[in-house]
């Protein structure tokens, strides 16, 4: 099977937390976003704010890639949800609005944030290398 790249949205505290503990979750911990991960396959999380009502940050903050066989339970600070196990590179930051008028997932940049509004979803090749250049991450 070939490897796929995602996006995951998330707070940057949670994308903390995530590489803290090695494992990858999305849209609070629902189970469909992460049942449909293979090992191997590449997750950028992107962080549009510190924390819920935190201050904006509007970047790809972490990069991960999927060990887990199986997706499985375990608790989490904001309480218990689905989860895979995950390998985390060190990165530096990359802000988003530098990029936008190189991913193609993003259709207008005026209107960039709409094509963050989905927990999880994939993206292409293309826009993975983007990505992980901006990250300093050997794609």
């Amino acid at each position: 099977m070939a490897v796929r790249s995602f996006i995951g949205v998330v707070h940057a505290r949670q994308a903390g937390y995530a590489r803290e503990a090695g494992i990858v979750a999305f849209s609070h911990g629902r189970e469909a976003p992460v049942k449909d991960l293979s090992p191997g396959d590449r997750v950028v999380l992107y962080a549009p704010r510190e924390d819920f009502d935190g201050d904006p940050v509007q970047a790809f903050v972490a990069h991960a890639v999927v060990t887990g066989d199986a997706p499985y339970i375990r608790e989490f600070p904001m309480g218990e949800g689905w989860c895979r196990d995950a390998s985390y590179d060190d990165v530096t930051p990359a802000p988003v609005r530098p990029m936008l008028e190189d991913l193609s997932f993003v259709k207008d940049p005026r209107y960039w944030g709409m094509a963050f509004r989905r927990g999880k979803f994939e993206i292409s090749e293309a826009d993975y290398r983007t990505i992980a250049t901006a990250l300093e991450v050997q794609p």
